[in-house]
C-alpha cells in the first residue's frame, strides 16, 4: 500500500498577495509524522528522531512566504532536536543568516556559538549563521523565522559571523518590542502589499541586527567601519596563508603592523586570534575531506599545519563532535542519498 502524502493545505489566509504554501503532518499515520516533518524542513536543518519517534504522535505545521529575495516562515511544532552539522554544511549551499523569534515556547539549549546555553536557557530570539554548525533543542513552540541573505547582514554588521548562536531572552522592553513587531507582521502579512511586506520584514531584521550588534559590542559607525576594515585585512591574511606551517598569531601581528592589544581585540568575538586560525584550518580540512575523498587524512592534516594525526583528530572532534573519518563518511552518505534514484531523507534542497 502506498504511503499517503503529507497534507498540503490551501493557504490559511485566503487572498494572500505573496507566494505562500502551508504544510502540516496531521494527515500522516503516527509512525510517519516526525519523519514527514524531517523531510519538509531537511533542506535547511536535520531533525534528529528520538527512540520513540515512530510511536508517539507529533504535531507540526508551517506557513512559508516568499517575498522577493526574502523568506519568512510561521511554524508551530512539538519538541524537537535539531542539528546542522559540518557534514551537512560541506554538502549543501544554504548560507543565509536566520533569525528566529519565539512567540510561544522557547529554544531550550544551543551548542555551537559564543554563548553555549544549557537546559536552563529560554531563548526568545536566536541568530544563526547557516555557514556554521549548530545543535539545538527546543520545546513545544511557535517560532517566526526570517531567512536573510549574507550580503544584507554582512553589509549592516561588521564581524557578522560572531552573532551565530547568540540569543535574547524576553526580559527587556527592546526584546518585547521586537517580538511584538514580528507578531504584528505575521498577522498582517497575508493582506498587505509586497512593498509594505518587504519594508516591514526589513525593519524587523534591522531591529534584530541592532540588538545583536549591541550585545556583541559591534556597533559604532566610523570606529566600527575602521575595525571592520582592519578585521577584513587580517582575516584575508589568515585565509590566504592557511597552508603555511608558520602561520601563527605572531606572524599575523608582524604582517598587520598593529598594536598587539588592537589585533587581539579584533578577534575577541572569535575566541582569540589563535582560536580563529585553528577554526579556519579545521573548516578548510572539513571541506578538503569531502572534496578529495581519496586523499589520506594525515596528508590533509599536515598540509594545514597540524603536527600529527592524533592532534588533528582531537582538534577536529572538539570542534565538530566527530572524527575526521566519520565526517567524510557522513558526507559521502549524504551525497549518495541525494543522487538520482535515492530518496534524500534530509528532504528538499530548495527553500
Amino acid at each position: 500500500m502506498n504511503k499517503p502524502a503529507s497534507l498540503i493545505c490551501a493557504p490559511k489566509h485566503v487572498g494572500s498577495r505573496h507566494a505562500h504554501d502551508h504544510f502540516e503532518v496531521s494527515a500522516e499515520p503516527v509512525a510517519n509524522q516526525l519523519l514527514a516533518w524531517r523531510d519538509r524542513v531537511g533542506h535547511v536543518i536535520d531533525v534528529l528522531p528520538t527512540s520513540h519517534a515512530t510511536t508517539t504522535p507529533f504535531n507540526a505545521s508551517i506557513d512559508r512566504y516568499k517575498l522577493s529575495d526574502r523568506v519568512f516562515t510561521d511554524c508551530s511544532s512539538d519538541a524537537l532536536l535539531l542539528d546542522r552539522s559540518i557534514a551537512r554544511i560541506s554538502t549543501d549551499k544554504v548560507r543565509d543568516y536566520v533569525f528566529q523569534v519565539f512567540t510561544q515556547g522557547a529554544m531550550e539549549s544551543i551548542r555551537g556559538g559564543p554563548q553555549e546555553h544549557g537546559a536552563s536557557a529560554r531563548a526568545s530570539i536566536v541568530a544563526m549563521d547557516m555557514n556554521q554548525p549548530i545543535k539545538m533543542s527546543r520545546g513545544r513552540c511557535r517560532v517566526l523565522t526570517f531567512f536573510v541573505s549574507r550580503t544584507v547582514v554582512e553589509a549592516a554588521l561588521p564581524h557578522a559571523e560572531s552573532i551565530h548562536g547568540r540569543v535574547f531572552e524576553n526580559t527587556t522592553p527592546m526584546t518585547q518590542l521586537m517580538i511584538e513587531h514580528v507578531e504584528a507582521f505575521s498577522r498582517k502579512l497575508p493582506v498587505i502589499s509586497s512593498a509594505e511586506a518587504a519594508s516591514t520584514f526589513d525593519t524587523a531584521v534591522q531591529l534584530m541586527l541592532a540588538a545583536f550588534s549591541k550585545q556583541a559590542k559591534l556597533g559604532g559607525h566610523v570606529r566600527a567601519a575602521a575595525r571592520s576594515a582592519m578585521f577584513d585585512k587580517a582575516r584575508r591574511y589568515v585565509q590566504n596563508n592557511l597552508y603555511q606551517p608558520w602561520l601563527t598569531p605572531e606572524y599575523v601581528l608582524m604582517a598587520m603592523q598593529l598594536p598587539r592589544a588592537t589585533l587581539y581585540r579584533l578577534f575577541q568575538h572569535e575566541g582569540g586570534l589563535g582560536r580563529y586560525i585553528l577554526n579556519c584550518r579545521l573548516r578548510e580540512a572539513a571541506d578538503e575531506l569531502v572534496r578529495y575523498p581519496d586523499r589520506q587524512v594525515i596528508e590533509i592534516a599536515y598540509s594545514l599545519g597540524f603536527n600529527s594525526a592524533s592532534a588533528f583528530t582531537r582538534a577536529f572532534r572538539r570542534r565538530y563532535d566527530l572524527a575526521p573519518q566519520d565526517h567524510r563518511l557522513m558526507a559521502a552518505q549524504r551525497m549518495g542519498n541525494a543522487m538520482p534514484g535515492h530518496r534524500n531523507v534530509a528532504g528538499r534542497i530548495d527553500q
